[in-house]
């Protein structure tokens, strides 16, 4: 399955049903009258996060979605049928953006969490809605109302806990294998991730969280170098980074600094994330190197740096055990936090002065 994350779709709710003019025209019944009933209202457009989906390759080639329109009214004071909602799934973490991209209109970080995006047009009345002391047998009936439409970007940001970052070839891949279930591509060339990975990291029965290893930086990122900056949205969400730099190289400060530089130039609040520095591949370093290249970057990041092998594992359980007393109280501190409400765009329609606005 082909890894997509952003997508541009159309979507358009229901018409509402039309009233209809009817009169009542029975054998027996001495009085007839007006009977013609309402339109029924049209089905919404609805987007809604699901679990087991990790892409939007679904909305690649299927960019038009339309709900039917509502049924309309009849004889004898009957209203029409309303219409079905039309429901789009999408991954767990996807955000609805507006045309422009200006306007995050809702984040549906939550399985099962749901947004009407278009509303469905409202059924029009029927002459018996018109009837009065003055108007007995009126001849009116309206249309229905139109549905909302709208074009709307679908972006997917990865739901993990935590982000891993780094230079290409800073062994980011190789510590996800090996804390994790996951099997990305390892290979000694740059840029062998080439979509984002998830892995789930599990301390033991109670504790557990994600980690997202993302295509490695370069510099000039945020340009379009390389493969430019926009993964770097899947680790918005995290609670830490995990910033690894290659130790085998001959100036790790340096590494670091490219690095923190494309952060704070992608912004979203990236560079101001906690962060966990570590020196990687310290295997392939002697006791010497080791300890110059890591007073060095301890030197230029102003933190203390922990010296771990992806490989060998050395020092890996410390940094995973630290990684999750972080991503444990970042949890209790969301928790804590009420749940923003989605910023949708008023209705575009509204009814006219004079006429009355029934909901179906």
């Amino acid at each position: 399955m082909k890894f997509l994350d952003e997508a541009k779709v159309w979507v358009k709710a229901g018409d509402g049903g039309d009233g209809v003019i009817a009169f009542r025209r029975e054998k027996y019944i001495e009085f007839g009258g007006p009977d013609g009933g309402n339109g029924g209202r049209g089905g919404d457009v609805v987007i809604e996060a699901v679990d087991g989906l990790n892409t939007l390759i679904d909305y690649r080639y299927a960019q038009h979605f339309k709900a039917r329109k509502g049924g309309n009214g009849a004889g004898q004071d009957r209203t029409g049928a309303g219409s079905d909602d039309v429901v789009l799934k999408v991954p767990v973490g996807t955000q609805i953006l507006s045309d422009e991209k200006d306007v995050v209109l809702a984040d549906l970080d939550e399985p099962g969490k749901r947004v009407v995006i278009c509303r469905g047009g409202d059924g029009g009345h029927g002459n018996a809605h018109f009837k009065s002391a003055t108007n007995r047998a009126p001849r009116r009936a309206d249309k229905g109302w139109p549905g909302e439409e709208r074009w709307i970007w679908l972006r997917l940001k990865l739901i993990a806990d935590v982000g891993l970052v780094g230079l290409p070839n800073a062994g980011k891949s190789t510590f996800l294998a090996a804390v994790s279930a996951a099997r990305p591509k390892i290979a000694d060339y740059p840029f062998t991730t080439l979509i984002p990975q998830l892995g789930v990291v599990r301390l033991n029965a109670s504790e557990e969280f994600v980690l997202a290893d993302i295509p490695g930086l370069i510099e000039g990122a945020h340009e379009g170098v390389g493969l430019g900056d926009r993964f770097l949205g899947h680790v918005e969400r995290c609670a830490v980074l995990l910033h690894l730099v290659d130790g085998s190289q001959a100036d790790p400060a340096a590494a670091w600094r490219t690095v923190r530089a494309e952060l704070e130039q992608y912004g979203q609040g990236l560079a101001e994330k906690s962060e966990l520095l570590c020196l990687n591949k310290v295997d392939a370093m002697t006791p010497q190197a080791r300890a110059s290249r890591a007073k060095a970057l301890e030197r230029a990041a102003g933190v203390p740096v922990m010296l771990i092998s992806g490989a060998t594992g050395e020092q890996v359980p410390q940094v995973l055990r630290r990684l999750a007393d972080i991503v444990a109280k970042a949890r209790a501190e969301r928790a804590d936090r009420p749940a923003p409400a989605p910023v949708l765009p008023p209705r575009t329609l509204v009814r006219p002065i004079g006429s009355l606005d029934q909901e179906q």
